[in-house]
């Protein structure tokens, strides 16, 4: 299938774009020509296309700047084709109160639109539901793994959202590709040790496992090589907040890989990912300039004490 191809057919898959619709795309410079794709596939369905272009910014979670956060807001259908992450932004969280139907696709390559985003979505909204309802009606959580992850945290009286491909509403946000189940644990109640053997985002593919020591729901220590010192650099830099225990994530894609592309990685089904910084867009109380996901291989995942995935493997 060709690139074009696979953009008419996202748009109307998974947006639901129908014609005369305000389409906006959101690129940075780095990213500039796959954005183009999706403007083209969006005049070829008869939509009123408009792109917008920004330089890049230092972290994901950044804010974009404050002209393309108003022009969001008053899209119909925003597509953020982004080399950082917007999905944890103001920006995009106004946008979407606003109305905006919107799917962030940050450091998407023609590779993973290829792979990932022609598949029928319907193939996992079941699954996605029922991962939903327990994360959402769930309380003690605990997180271990065979690179030495032995993490707890509460989910209690905190929602589980579903990033499952179809953006048709309004207000509807998730990521592209899609594949995931999240929830924000309660702020301070994460307590142990967490080893990212998979990816990072802002570094990629791990050299050897990102060893952090969590205590209070701070992730306080940093070790394990050259992608620790760099993780530990991102964190300093935004401070404590950074820091906190933001995200758990549960990946559901069938065709995902591991590529070193959060945006995918994240997505690998019987993955689970941990993500650092900012959650106030998900549930939480967190706000920073900052959100980053960890990738933990062959987890075992617990619920109150029921079982949910044992050794990357769904039960």
């Amino acid at each position: 299938m060709s690139l074009e191809k696979a953009a008419i057919l996202t748009l109307k898959n998974c947006m639901g774009i129908k014609k005369g619709e305000q389409i906006l795309v959101v690129t940075d410079t780095p990213l500039y020509s796959l954005g183009q794709e999706f403007f083209n596939a969006a005049k070829e369905l008869e939509c009123e296309a408009l792109q917008m272009n920004f330089l890049p910014r230092d972290n994901n979670g950044e804010e974009p700047p404050q002209a393309v956060a108003a022009a969001m807001k008053d899209a119909q259908v925003v597509l953020l084709i982004t080399s950082k992450s917007l999905s944890h932004t103001r920006a995009r969280k106004e946008a979407n109160l606003a109305g905006a139907r919107i799917a962030s696709m940050p450091g998407i390559t023609e590779e993973m639109i290829l792979r990932t985003l022609t598949i029928d979505y319907g193939v996992f909204q079941e699954q996605a539901a029922k991962l939903e309802q327990i994360l959402s009606g769930g309380g003690h959580v605990h997180l271990t793994s065979e690179a030495g992850t032995d993490l707890t945290f509460s989910i209690e009286g905190r929602k589980g959202l579903i990033d499952a491909g179809i953006y048709t509403k309004p207000g509807d946000f998730g990521n592209l590709p899609a594949g995931e189940v999240y929830v924000a644990p309660v702020e301070g109640t994460a307590q142990g040790i967490l080893a990212v053997d998979g990816s990072m985002a802002g570094i990629g593919i791990v050299d050897r496992p990102i060893i952090l020591k969590v205590e209070k729901g701070l992730a306080l220590e940093v070790y394990g090589g050259g992608a620790a010192i760099k993780l530990n650099g991102i964190l300093h830099k935004y401070g404590d907040k950074a820091r906190n225990i933001a995200e758990l994530g549960i990946g559901i894609h069938p065709t995902a890989i591991l590529t070193g592309a959060v945006l995918e990685d994240e997505k690998i089904q019987g993955t689970v990912h941990i993500a650092l910084g900012g959650n106030s867009t998900i549930g939480g109380t967190v706000e920073v300039a900052s959100h980053l996901d960890g990738i933990v291989l062959k987890p075992t995942l617990s619920i109150d004490g029921t079982l949910i995935l044992k050794s990357g493997k769904f039960l």
